[in-house]
């Protein structure tokens, strides 16, 4: 005989049996339809009856993030944090996305710096939290600087001289000083600097999306990995909403999140590292199935799994030639990655 649910109480309301997984089912449901503003109330009521549920938790950052109400999802994520509710990098992955968003790159400055004194950041993830932390350092100092009254404004406009400058910190910097500042005054220098192949493909993506938050909407060149191409900033679309990336993510979601969750991860961080680099170029193939297959077997290999090509092809419909193709860019694009810091 099934056991009985037991009936849920709160403030003499009584819930019937089953509502906290219906309500999460059909969040979750919405959430994946990016129908965000319908799956917050959903989740909302579902946290009421089951407060500590790591699904319920992380969807509803996730719809909170994707409907732009970026405080509720930092108050959450924070909160999960603290309770050591869900897998504690992808937590914190998802705080310092919520920080950025909101400019709080001080509290990702003393984030990251507690967890490297904690000296327990996994290796594959060393490199990527430094690089947010140097970076969120220079924002926090150039906003610091304004807010000081050591703004530049009046003063007469020098010029950036980025590709006379060889140390890709110094770049860094210079880009990040530039944030919160009109950069319209600059835009025939940084032009230069995104069609000419010498500028690093990761300093220019930095660029293009400051240019595409201050709305500009001049026609660029941009030149990364021998491609030319022409784009307007305001319309491009953001770093972390590229079309082909979700679509990737999505398949290697289907094929690997619950058989192999630790394949998943990584292959998540190169997807994200690889789009990041390429931005804003739709590499060819243009087969989300074959990138997806060229990840899963890069990280196999990686991993040193037997990777078998013809199988993998098999697996995610795709043809072994794409597959290939996509694999070498891929590995093009690693050896491009994030700057020495």
């Amino acid at each position: 005989m099934k056991k009985r649910e037991q009936v849920k109480r709160k403030d003499n309301i009584i819930y019937f049996p089953g509502l906290d997984k219906r309500l999460t089912d059909k969040g979750l449901e919405s959430l994946e339809k990016k129908k965000f503003h319908e799956a917050i109330p959903l989740l909302e009521e579902a946290r009421e009856l089951d407060q500590d549920n790591e699904n319920i938790l992380i969807g509803l950052v996730l719809a909170y993030f994707e409907a732009g109400a970026f405080k509720k999802a930092k108050v959450l994520a924070n909160e999960m944090l603290l309770k050591g509710i869900g897998d504690y990098f992808q937590m914190v992955d998802l705080y310092l996305t919520v920080l950025i968003q909101l400019h709080e790159y001080r509290e990702i400055v003393t984030t990251i710096e507690a967890l490297l004194d904690e000296k327990e950041i996994p290796p594959e993830k060393h490199d990527h939290f430094l690089t947010i932390l140097q970076f969120s350092r220079r924002m926090a100092e150039g906003r610091e600087r304004q807010d000081n009254g050591q703004d530049e404004e009046d003063s007469e406009v020098s010029a950036l001289n980025l590709l006379e400058i060889d140390d890709i910190n110094e770049q860094m910097n210079i880009v990040a000083n530039l944030a919160d500042k009109n950069i319209r005054p600059y835009l025939d220098e940084i032009t230069n600097y995104l069609k000419f192949e010498a500028g690093h493909p990761f300093i220019k993506t930095l660029v293009l999306n400051l240019l595409k938050e201050q709305e500009i909407d001049r026609e660029l060149i941009v030149k990364k990995f021998a491609i030319e191409k022409k784009v307007i900033p305001i319309k491009l679309p953001e770093v972390r909403e590229q079309p082909k990336m979700l679509a990737v993510k999505e398949l290697l979601a289907q094929r690997l999140e619950s058989n192999n969750p630790g394949l998943y991860e990584n292959a998540l961080s190169i997807v994200e590292r690889t789009f990041l680099i390429s931005y804003p170029f739709d590499l060819e193939p243009n087969s989300a199935e074959a990138w997806a297959a060229a990840f899963d077997m890069l990280v196999q290999e990686y991993l040193g799994m037997d990777a078998e090509i013809s199988k993998i092809a098999r697996n995610y419909g795709a043809e072994p030639v794409e597959i290939e193709s996509a694999r070498v860019q891929i590995e093009t694009i690693e050896k491009n990655s994030y700057p020495n810091l």
